[in-house]
């Protein structure tokens, strides 16, 4: 019932913004009564904060376990760049949005907001360790990776705000612009292969 609750929260907040997400729509779109739901969850805000930690962890834990197919491709650098985009085009990244957006008038929301991150740290830092990939960003090359992946990030979240409008067309377009940018900044494909066949190995 709680997986179905948290998909159907994030299916309002992409359908109808976190205005018009009401936690009566969240119930029907789950198949579930109001009186279960708030048993789960007491408030709106505490159903929209675990809905978008639950599914960008899942989000996270899906671009981590993509190690071993990131080391065995040709162009590793350029297929972890569209995995990234990938993950930030998906349903979780909108409806995050739609908190980010909202919780900037709405001090209650806010606060809820800024549990996020600290339980997706937690997440990605565990993620990272069973898939080996804590373990190889100690040495320079690793750490230059890891750099440019948080900057790619960071580029992905920008475009994907400021061309959601766009016809998906222009909005790649604008993508692939931006993807052959951020290539600069990895190391290597050799040196990025490295990195991902230690990880790969640090957990065979």
């Amino acid at each position: 019932m709680r997986e179905r609750l948290l998909e159907a929260t994030i299916g309002c907040l992409v359908d109808y913004g976190y205005a018009g997400t009401t936690v009566t729509r969240i119930a029907e779109r789950a198949g579930v009564t109001r009186g279960a739901q708030v048993h789960h969850y007491r408030t709106k805000d505490d159903l929209v904060t675990a809905a978008v930690t639950h599914l960008a962890g899942q989000s996270a834990e899906f671009g981590w376990s993509q190690v071993a197919r990131l080391a065995d491709a040709d162009d590793p650098v350029g297929e972890l760049l569209d995995t990234l985009w990938d993950v930030h085009s998906g349903p979780t990244f909108t409806a995050t949005v739609e908190l980010w957006v909202a919780a900037r008038t709405d001090p209650d929301l806010r606060r809820h907001v800024a549990t996020i991150e600290p339980v997706l740290l937690a997440i990605l830092r565990d993620a990272s360790d069973r898939n080996g990939v804590s373990g190889v960003t100690d040495d320079p090359d690793g750490a230059a990776l890891l750099e440019a992946v948080f900057t790619a990030m960071d580029t992905m979240r920008g475009l994907m705000i400021s061309a959601w409008h766009l016809p998906a067309r222009q909005r790649d377009a604008r993508w692939r612009r931006a993807r052959e940018r951020l290539r600069m900044t990895f190391p290597s494909n050799d040196q990025v292969r490295s990195l991902l066949v230690r990880a790969t190995a640090a957990v065979s």
